[in-house]
C-alpha cells in the first residue's frame, strides 16, 4: 500500500498517509500537484507543463560551472537517460540554478556532453524566480524553513536531489543524484510508474 508523504510546517518530518494500492509513496500534501511553468530549453525553444502533461519525469536542479556535485549528479542522470532513451513516456528536466550564466547556448553545450536528445532530456534555463519557485513549491526539493520571503538576487539551491513525477504531476520520488545506489532505484521506481494506471 502507498501513502502520502507531507511535510508539516516548521520541520523537515514527513508524515504518512496510506492512500491507495500504488506502488510508490506519493510526496507534498494531499492534493500537492506540479504548477504550470514556461521555461526555455537548449534549443531556445518554450517548454510549459502542457510539453511535459502525460509524461514520468526526472528533474534535477544544477549549473554548468559547477565544480561539486553537478558533475557527479550528471554522470548518475545520464545512467538514468540511457536506461530509458527513446522511450518517449519518460523526460529528464534539468534546470539551471544560475540562469544568468547558463544561457540558451551555455545548456546547449553542457547537453552535447551527454549527447542529449532535446526531446527527451531537456535542459531548462529562465528567470530565476520562476526555476526557484518550481524547485519548492512544485518539486519540493528544499525543507519547509527555507522557503521564507528571500531576496532572490541572493537566493542560492544546491541540492543533491533527483526527484520523480508520475504522469499526473504528482512528486513520487526523491534520490541522491549522487549515489549510485540510490539512483537504481530510481529508474527501478520509474518501471513501477510506467506499468501504474
Amino acid at each position: 500500500m502507498s501513502y502520502y508523504l507531507y511535510n508539516t510546517p516548521g520541520t523537515n518530518v514527513y508524515n504518512a498517509i496510506h492512500h491507495k494500492s500504488n506502488p510508490l509513496p506519493i510526496l507534498g500534501n494531499p492534493g500537492h500537484h506540479t504548477r504550470p511553468f514556461s521555461f526555455t530549453n537548449q534549443e531556445g525553444q518554450t517548454i510549459t507543463e502542457k510539453d511535459v502533461e502525460g509524461k514520468i519525469r526526472v528533474v534535477e536542479y544544477f549549473f554548468t560551472t559547477c565544480k561539486g556535485i553537478c558533475p557527479k549528479m550528471n554522470e548518475q542522470m545520464s545512467r538514468v537517460y540511457q536506461a530509458y532513451k527513446g522511450d518517449a513516456s519518460i523526460l529528464i528536466l534539468s534546470h539551471t540554478v544560475d540562469p544568468y550564466k547558463d544561457t540558451v547556448n551555455a545548456m546547449k553545450q553542457y547537453s552535447l556532453r551527454f549527447e542529449a536528445d532535446p526531446k527527451q532530456w531537456i535542459f531548462l534555463t529562465g528567470d530565476k524566480k520562476a526555476l526557484y519557485d518550481a524547485a519548492r513549491y512544485s518539486y519540493l526539493v528544499t525543507a519547509a524553513e527555507d522557503t521564507a520571503v528571500v531576496d532572490i538576487e541572493d537566493d542560492f539551491i544546491h541540492t543533491d536531489r533527483f526527484v520523480l513525477i508520475d504522469k499526473k504531476g504528482l512528486v513520487r520520488g526523491q534520490y541522491s543524484g549522487t549515489d549510485s545506489m540510490k539512483v537504481n532505484q530510481l529508474i527501478k521506481d520509474i518501471e513501477l510508474l510506467k506499468n501504474e494506471e
